[in-house]
């Protein structure tokens, strides 16, 4: 299902941090904008007075209100009935400049919302148009624990028994975060940027086989929880049954990948589950492999190239 907002909603939400007032159109409340497929399209989603490419949320300041008090009134009619016709999810005043009142007119006739603001313009640009990309960025739902691991986002996956949650519990008493257990949330607000929360109704919880449904919080405080954090890396859990031997040149290079999740490769470690083996150690390790790796550290390179060098010396 496509995701969309009303402006009703855009208003409640952005009310007190705008200090925004309705002004005419309040019967427009549930006019509605829908997500797009790529963030870099016109018409954006919020953006200064245009009529040439309208943006969803247009916004009038000083410049704007001047420009449209320089046309005829003729002209000025026909720019503010063109601005109209093109459904604008709301239409806001900054720095609470008075409205014109052909403006408020129109307004109020096709029931279009119409606020002020005693911003400025570019506050109201940069918070409506961050506010309405990540209310209608792509979502999508995983099953695993989503952790932080030495300040990384690291989602925990595997199948059903594998034993997520007694890793989560555990790297929780190494000092690590929860952010979600069973069905965290990603929100694609960047192109590079996917960002993981926890759904309300599984907040602070984590559901370990044989002793049930555990509140982080009040077992281990609030420093062991977190409310979002950026998905960077995915450590996947596989039953000994299913894993081949590995080859040669993944004894050096591990286990590694890539997984898609909406429009990003995220990277991705397998660690076989074995008796006797500390996943929370492995998975703190590959964290910090996968930390190096970012920096342009690869240990396993590292070690081919020193290799190479010393038959190079060897047949020398």
């Amino acid at each position: 299902m496509s995701k969309s907002i009303r402006a009703g909603e855009l208003f409640e939400q952005q009310r007190d941090r705008l200090a925004l007032r309705w002004l005419a159109g309040q019967r427009g409340d549930g006019r509605l904008v829908e997500a797009v497929n790529t963030v870099a399209r016109r018409p954006s989603l919020a953006g200064y007075l245009n009529a040439i490419y309208p943006n969803k949320v247009q916004i009038l300041g000083t410049e704007e209100l001047t420009w449209l008090d320089g046309l005829d009134s003729r002209l000025r009619w026909e720019t503010i009935e063109k601005i109209i016709q093109f459904r604008p999810l709301a239409l806001v005043i900054s720095k609470d400049q008075p409205c014109p009142e052909d403006l408020r007119i129109a307004a109020e006739e096709t029931d279009t919302p119409l606020w002020v603001s005693p911003r400025r313009g570019h506050e109201l640009l940069n918070h409506l148009q961050y506010h309405l990309a990540r209310a209608l960025a792509p979502q999508i739902t995983l099953h695993g624990v989503f952790m932080e691991i030495y300040s990384i986002g690291v989602l925990i996956t595997g199948e059903s028994g594998s034993g997520k949650s007694e890793l989560a519990l555990e790297l929780v008493t190494r000092g690590h975060r929860l952010v979600a257990d069973d069905a965290p949330e990603f929100t694609q607000i960047a192109p590079d940027v996917l960002d993981g929360t926890c759904p309300d109704m599984l907040q602070d919880l984590l559901e370990v086989r044989g002793l049930g449904v555990l509140n982080i919080r009040q077992m281990f405080g609030d420093t062991a929880v977190k409310n979002n954090k950026y998905l960077r890396l995915i450590v996947h859990l596989t039953k000994p049954m299913s894993e081949p031997k590995p080859a040669g040149m993944e004894r050096l290079t591990g286990d590694s990948g890539l997984r898609r999740v909406l429009d990003l490769d995220v990277p991705m470690i397998t660690l076989p589950v074995m008796p006797g083996r500390n996943l929370a150690v492995l998975t703190e390790a590959a964290t910090r492999l996968h930390s190096l790796r970012m920096k342009g550290l690869d240990p396993a390179a590292a070690f081919i190239a020193r290799h190479s060098n010393f038959l190079e010396r060897g047949e020398s």
